[in-house]
């Protein structure tokens, strides 16, 4: 086969040319492309790390500015029940002295109604005394026929409504 008989003379010549475009391929791309490629590849990771770290920095800032504004929160909070306690405990200071006041006049009312029912009772009592000794005089003088003094029959009524 003169095919097989043409190998031994172009192999040679064929490991050459390999070899060639080999060193060829090697040079271009090992040593002109792969170093630009690895380059934009660092320059990449270089910037997301730089963005993961602001990222960080800003998460952390807002993190600290949160726990600020709630510290401000919790202080006004304080202050608007501190504000709200001594609005209660002046309202009810305020409205003590009025009730304070009101149940002096519903005192002074009350003690001057008694007043007027004791005054009243005595009225009545000394009124019943005459009208029930009138009537004890125009009873025994009308089923007795005898006529008592208007003194025995206010002593005699004096007596039993004592009892009574």
């Amino acid at each position: 086969m003169p095919q097989i008989a043409q190998l031994a003379e172009t192999y040679s010549s064929q490991i050459f040319w390999l070899l060639v475009i080999f060193g060829f391929v090697f040079f271009v791309i090992g040593k002109g492309m792969v170093p630009r490629v690895m380059g934009t590849v660092e320059l990449r990771d270089k910037q997301i790390n730089d963005d993961l770290a602001g990222a960080e920095a800003a998460r952390n800032q807002a993190n600290a500015e949160e726990e600020a504004w709630r510290q401000r929160e919790n202080e006004n909070r304080a202050q608007a029940q501190a504000l709200v306690a001594k609005a209660k405990a002046d309202a009810a200071i305020a409205s003590e002295g009025k009730l304070a006041a009101a149940q002096g006049r519903i005192d002074e009312k009350l003690s001057a109604a008694e007043a007027k029912i004791a005054e009243a009772r005595t009225s009545a009592l000394a009124e019943l005394e005459s009208v029930a000794s009138e009537a004890a005089q125009t009873i025994v003088e009308k089923l007795a026929g005898v006529s008592v003094p208007a003194t025995s029959a206010s002593s005699a009524v004096k007596k039993v409504l004592s009892n009574g």
